[in-house]
């Protein structure tokens, strides 16, 4: 059995990953972390089945109850200290939550390595995100031109989503695009050419209605490849991922990022 603290447990995310650990026969919710219902029960919190309690933070949940794997779908403000405590702990982590960068991965690979803890971490937990990664990589692997398009509501603060950024690294490692017209040639202002995230123009949309939406543009002579995944409005999308990486994060010590080494075995 493995006991689980879900950070973020009263969180948009929460309702169907709650029912999800109280389904499961081999994951069981011991401990949450949310301020807002700090010294409540997961029952009252969060509705669970579960007898335990919310805390205010992740090394207070740590300290009050048996806990194996942590799941963070938290802030960006607040992610990178959760994880760190976590692994301090000799306690895995399923990260969830989008603001960490390539140089905060490095970083909690190299402790988690040291302390013998495995963290997965994905902007997007979702099977088809991680489906759409894959095509991207591959596409990558032949094509010249691409560029991403990071769609998101408009009170989400971090840019470019952790989907976006993951995919753009992901495509870094498989080559850099063809150059277009460099910035210092450019008339107007450079902004408008988006973020480079690793080589990759990304240009971060923040409107009402959109829900992470992820597009990855390849352009040739004469044609386009485009590829997007556009999720709904709730969170159901991203439980089986986010459950297949709390049942593997103990597998491997040190950071893993993304769900495809699970899906695609590599």
């Amino acid at each position: 059995m493995i006991n689980v603290c879900f950070a973020g447990v009263t969180g948009w995310t929460a309702p169907p990953l709650v029912a999800a650990l109280d389904a499961a026969d081999d994951l069981t919710l011991t401990a949450g972390v949310s301020r807002s219902a700090a010294g409540r029960t997961l029952a009252d919190a969060a509705g669970s089945r579960s007898d335990g309690t919310v805390h205010a933070t992740v090394a207070e949940a740590l300290a009050a109850a048996p806990v194996d794997l942590l799941i963070d779908y938290t802030s960006a403000a607040a992610v990178k200290e959760n994880v760190l405590t976590a692994i301090r702990a000799g306690v895995h982590v399923v990260v969830g939550s989008s603001g960490l960068t390539a140089d905060d991965y490095t970083e909690l690979d190299a402790l988690a390595r040291t302390h013998g803890v495995g963290v997965i971490a994905a902007g997007n937990f979702s099977i088809m995100a991680a489906l759409l990664r894959r095509s991207a990589a591959l596409a990558a692997e032949h094509l010249d031109h691409w560029e991403i398009i990071d769609y998101a509501s408009a009170t989400k603060p971090d840019v470019p989503s952790g989907t976006a950024r993951e995919l753009a690294e992901t495509l870094g490692a498989v080559r850099t695009p063809a150059p277009a017209v460099p910035l210092q040639d450019l008339h107007g202002p450079v902004e408008a050419r988006g973020a480079d995230i690793a080589g990759t123009r990304v240009h971060s949309v923040r409107l009402p209605s959109y829900s992470v939406t992820t597009e990855v543009v390849f352009g040739g002579p004469g044609e386009r490849l485009v590829l997007r995944h556009d999720p709904g409005t709730d969170p159901d999308p991203y439980v089986a991922g986010t459950l297949l990486a709390a049942r593997h994060a103990h597998d491997i010590p040190g950071v893993r990022r993304g769900i495809d080494s699970l899906l695609f075995g590599d």
